[in-house]
């Protein structure tokens, strides 16, 4: 996962992003950042401290996942941004990769609503955060899958609030196009949000599955045009929850399947199994828990009593006594194995599990964990973490590489920003 959490892939045949629950960075722009829109290229940001902006590298394409100018290497989404402001959000930033040597806090770029969003109406979207992230159009770039909030009048469907950005050879670049989703694809009058990026056909392209209504998904078969529409059929699947939430091949036939849980927040979850026509039939279900991932372990559900690991279908899980409100996935050590991550949120310790199977004494340190990715190449899964102040000026950007040692990372961070290098003038 590598900087999109939550809504997204935990580990498809794509290498698709994983995705977070739905945030949102509300706008605040000024003329600077439409120029930056139309060159490309980062904003560059004045102040003492900061780095000087440096220009987006240039890359040819790739299959590496969240890697928006196609270079090789991981790229860091950021929803969250500090700024002096007393308005909302600025937007979303990203920090870019170089290939073998990791994240350049300098290679940045914001995303503003001004700058970015599609309007509707004459309406700049005042909402605008990073949803999933995966190839959609099938160019070796990967794309931003953004949520707004279009006008609406409460009659009838709602308007579809997701937009795309398309990566470019220098990054994310153009205004974003909003998602079209057919009228068959659609079902009831629920808000068609909270996207997973997946195979889900086996075809080899990125699909997107949607939230529906009355226990149904829509599923849209990519590649997608880049005026926002599948090249594929879209149609309803048939779903056992509300609530689509990660995407992982669980019974590896090659198709991923998908995790769609109850409701927001403890609840309980069922895979829908993905094949060649797309996602629909039932698959395992799982108890209440705030969150679920997939891995060579198996399944973790993490409950208010400890993290239950299921090895396999029918299995009797074994606990592990962490608890938390989200899991994230990844190799820190680089042996094979999948580790978890468990946090709280921004204040909260982030707890290590070794293999999904033994708790790692001690705590790398606190925050919301915004990525796990190998962001310097060396093998092994580094993990991001970010903390803020209470009133949203400050905050601390941590990236702590993983290492072969019994702790799974390094006391020392390997890098550490602020967000304030994207907002501040």
């Amino acid at each position: 996962m590598t900087g999109i959490r939550r809504h997204g892939c935990r580990g498809g045949a794509l290498g698709v992003v994983l995705l977070a629950a739905t945030l949102t960075a509300c706008g605040g722009a000024d003329d600077t950042d439409a120029d930056a829109a139309a060159s490309h290229h980062p904003v560059a940001m004045a102040g003492k401290e900061q780095a000087a902006a440096q220009p987006v590298p240039r890359g040819t394409g790739s299959r590496t996942a969240s890697d928006f100018n196609g270079d090789g290497a991981p790229d860091l989404v950021l929803d969250e941004l500090a700024h002096d402001g007393q308005g909302d959000d600025p937007g979303i930033g990203i920090v870019y990769g170089k290939k073998g040597h990791g994240l350049v806090p300098a290679a940045r770029q914001l995303l503003s609503p001004r700058a970015y969003a599609a309007p509707t109406k004459g309406q700049t979207p005042a909402a605008f955060g990073s949803e999933a992230a995966c190839d959609l159009n099938a160019d070796g770039f990967t794309d931003l899958v953004v949520s707004t909030d279009p006008p609406y009048d409460g009659q009838g469907q709602p308007p579809v609030p997701l937009q795309l950005l398309f990566g470019s050879p220098t990054g994310i670049s153009g205004q974003g196009v909003k998602l079209r989703i057919p009228a068959q694809a659609r079902f009831g009058n629920d808000w068609p949000d909270q996207p997973v990026c997946g195979d889900f056909d086996d075809d080899g392209k990125a699909d997107l599955v949607v939230h529906a209504s009355g226990g149904r998904l829509t599923f849209l078969p990519g590649p997608f045009t880049k005026a926002g529409a599948s090249r594929g059929t879209a149609r309803i699947a048939q779903s056992s929850g509300n609530v689509p939430a990660a995407a992982a091949d669980v019974n590896r036939d090659g198709a991923d399947d998908v995790l769609v849980r109850a409701h927001n927040g403890t609840a309980r979850s069922a895979v829908v199994l993905g094949g060649p026509t797309g996602p629909g039939r039932p698959g395992a279900a799982y108890p209440a828990g705030t969150d679920v991932a997939f891995g060579r372990f198996g399944t973790a559900v993490l409950t208010g009593g400890g993290l239950k690991v299921y090895a396999g279908q029918g299995a009797a899980p074994r606990t592990v006594p962490v608890t938390g409100e989200t899991l994230d996935t990844g190799d820190l050590d680089g042996d094979g194995r999948t580790d978890l991550v468990v946090s709280g949120g921004d204040g909260a310790k982030v707890r290590l599990v070794r293999g999904a199977a033994s708790a790692v004494p001690g705590s790398p340190g606190a925050g919301r964990v915004v990525a796990v990715a190998d962001f310097d190449g060396d093998g092994r899964d580094d993990l991001v973490l970010q903390r803020t102040s209470d009133t949203g000026t400050k905050d601390t950007v941590t990236v702590l590489p993983g290492a072969r040692t019994a702790a799974l990372l390094p006391t020392k961070p390997q890098l550490t920003f602020t967000t304030l290098e994207f907002t501040s003038r």
